[in-house]
């Protein structure tokens, strides 16, 4: 089992410790709600995790498939909408993966993109069972 650890620093300020990092994350709630900008929104993370999730995936399997030598750059993008009514959450996500480069294997990279999405990232799964989730790639030549 992983856990993590929340340490309240005072007002919504707290610190979350993760397994196996050392430096704690720090949090802390909407000014409108009294947060002082100590650090990070707890529901933006979400999106950071989808995209970092994602992003880690589709880096890895640049790699394997021998693709990441013609990428100059590469983003992941997440755009999200929340409902109005309490519980607040996000119920639309739009992801958009941005390649960059000389001689782009298009379909090598949509692949990557695909795996990620179906079969490794947990995240995507995740967002998948309580959102409507999409995507879109783009290719962009030097």
């Amino acid at each position: 089992m992983k856990n993590v650890k929340l340490v309240w620093q005072r007002g919504l300020a707290f610190d979350a410790y993760a397994p196996g990092q050392e430096a704690p994350l720090h949090l802390d709630g909407e000014e409108k709600f009294g947060g002082r900008g100590y650090g990070y929104n707890a529901k933006p993370l979400m999106l950071v995790a989808l995209a970092g999730c994602t992003g880690m995936d589709v880096a890895s399997l640049m790699k394997k498939m021998r693709v990441d030598e013609n990428v100059t750059d590469f983003t992941v993008d997440v755009q999200a909408r929340m409902t109005d009514e309490h519980p607040k959450y996000y119920d639309k996500v739009h992801v958009t993966y941005t390649f960059k480069g000389k001689d782009l294997d298009r379909a090598k990279l949509s692949k990557a993109v695909d795996l990620s999405r179906t079969r490794y990232c947990g995240v995507y799964k995740m967002f998948g069972s309580f959102a409507e989730v999409s995507h879109e790639i783009v290719f962009e030549e030097e």
